[in-house]
């Protein structure tokens, strides 16, 4: 399941990027919102959502969840990561990406765009990318 969880990092960001580019010309406020751009949030959101399934069921089954119990989680980076920081961020993320998508839905594509972005910021910075110190997963599943 993890390796599932790492490869769909890939959809997430792709889809995520497709629908940031699709909403970029809407922030000047001078394009209208196209069928194609709703349905570039859609995937985005829809991506989005089965990225957090994948990630309740690593959470809950590896015993992160648990670890929120223990005293020692806050002065370990590795586990604050997992148990707080990555958590906490994909959701914050998770929510943009669908406000942005309703933003979509009811034509306002300026405020889609801003969600789109900072939805994908938050995700780039709460991916445990290889570079990462005591986090650091490869770049694809199983490397």
């Amino acid at each position: 399941m993890l390796h599932l969880h790492n490869f769909m990092r890939w959809l997430v960001l792709l889809t995520g990027i497709w629908a940031l580019v699709r909403t970029l010309p809407m922030l000047s406020g001078k394009r209208p919102v196209l069928n194609s751009d709703r349905k570039a949030g859609l995937f985005f959101m829809i991506s989005c959502d089965i990225q957090l399934l994948l990630g309740l069921y690593l959470y809950f089954s590896r015993g992160w969840a648990t670890q929120l119990g223990n005293g020692g989680v806050m002065g370990n980076a590795g586990m604050r990561f997992w148990t707080v920081e990555h958590s906490v961020g994909m959701l914050l993320a998770i929510l943009l990406a669908h406000i942005g998508y309703a933003s979509l839905k009811r034509g306002v594509g300026k405020r889609a765009g801003i969600m789109f972005l900072f939805s994908l910021l938050i995700i780039l910075l709460t991916i445990p990318w290889p570079f990462r110190e005591v986090i650091g997963r490869g770049l694809f599943p199983g490397a």
